[in-house]
């Protein structure tokens, strides 16, 4: 049996659904490499708008962590992926980061959490009020005994003069961090308020600042989170990191060759493509595990097709894939998102991601995803 999927050209294609599934098996835990997911929040799409633009379902939202952990995965928990600054908003963060790590602590399940500054009511007009409000941020998350991620600021974007006002900035609260915090470079394809991080339109420029940061504060720094869609660049800025700090690659376009690694070395992951592929992952990790670095690849290639199309610009609108996925996938009820970002990507896309998705076994139970699919299609007004 076929189902009809409208493509972007305004036509539409027949495509066999998969009948049975596909076992993706890991040998837990992982080893060879860190690995976290960026994962979303579930909505709750049975309270009203008045109650703010953060209605977040807790119990599928928590539920979908101990997914992530059960594959072995840790969770970057508060991220972009979290529609952090894209519907989430502060207080519902801080909510968010208080249950998830509770859970952590319950399940044995690792986490960091993002920390930045969109407390802030209005724009910052001094350094002071951007580190204070980094500083509230971090101090919850540390006191609910998680990692730090900090985050790219785009209240630092906005009020920053150059390069030596992120060195103040990122110095001061180093050096008040318990423990190694990850610097995360959020590229302005995913946040275009981010554009000149660093204090510099100039990535090489940027990338020097980024690692005076790091070599200032070595001790204070687990790793960084590069999330620019640029292997090369990773690459180059992975060989320049002092001795024990990790690369942490973000970039969902390239992550099979760059966890990988070569000769001189290879990054770990802090993915939000690895929300969805959560199962594959894991069992592409436990090859690197044994050794079998082409097993690895054989699992982990064939999903970049899929990345690649949820992460297509504008990029910053990849969550709406992801939550689709989530659904088909039957980790959630209902294909809602906090703000409404649902709507957010065309109907011919959903539907390739449906059709990518399929084609690489990702889904557990194929039949209730074509079933989900075909309800989607339905609303739109297609007959498939």
């Amino acid at each position: 049996m076929t189902i009809l999927l409208p493509d972007a050209s305004g036509g539409s294609h027949p495509y066999a659904p998969r009948t049975e599934s596909v076992a993706h098996v890991a040998d837990l835990p992982l080893r060879s490499r860190v690995v976290f997911s960026a994962a979303h929040v579930v909505a709750d799409p049975h309270r009203t708008s008045a109650e703010g633009p953060a209605a977040v379902d807790w119990e599928a939202t928590l539920a979908f962590r101990r997914h992530l952990w059960a594959h072995g995965l840790g969770v970057a928990e508060a991220m972009d992926t979290a529609q952090r600054g894209m519907g989430l908003d502060w207080a519902s963060a801080a909510e968010l980061i208080r249950r998830s790590c509770a859970e952590a602590r319950s399940a044995g399940g690792r986490i960091a959490c993002g920390v930045g500054t969109d407390q802030l009511a209005a724009p910052a007009a001094t350094l002071a009020e951007v580190s204070a409000a980094y500083e509230e941020q971090a101090a919850l998350v540390e006191a609910e005994g998680a990692q730090v991620i900090l985050m790219a600021s785009r209240a630092l974007a906005a009020v920053a003069k150059g390069p030596e006002d992120y060195l103040e900035v990122y110095g001061r609260l180093l050096r008040q961090a318990e423990r190694p915090v990850i610097l995360h470079w959020l590229g302005p394809m995913f946040d275009p308020a981010l554009s000149g991080y660093w204090g510099s339109d100039d990535l090489d420029a940027a990338t020097d600042t980024f690692l005076d940061v790091v070599a200032a504060h070595p001790d204070k720094v687990d790793g960084v989170k590069i999330s620019l869609l640029d292997a090369d660049r990773e690459v180059a800025l992975r060989r320049r990191l002092p001795e024990g700090v990790r690369c942490y690659t973000g970039d969902d376009f390239h992550y099979p060759e760059l966890i990988a690694g070569d000769a001189q070395g290879c990054s770990d992951a802090l993915l939000g493509i690895f929300d969805p592929l959560a199962p594959m992952a894991a069992a592409a990790v436990s090859a690197l595990d044994a050794g079998d670095v082409a097993g690895f690849r054989r699992v982990l290639d064939p999903t970049v097709a899929l990345s690649r199309h949820l992460f297509e610009a504008p990029t910053r609108f990849y969550k709406t894939g992801v939550v689709l996925l989530a659904w088909l996938a039957g980790h959630q009820e209902h294909f809602t998102m906090v703000g409404g970002l649902q709507s957010a990507r065309s109907l011919p896309h959903l539907a390739t991601a449906y059709e990518l998705a399929d084609r690489i076994g990702l889904f557990p139970d194929p039949a209730l995803a074509e079933a989900r699919m075909r309800r989607l299609l339905s609303v739109y007004g297609v007959a498939a």
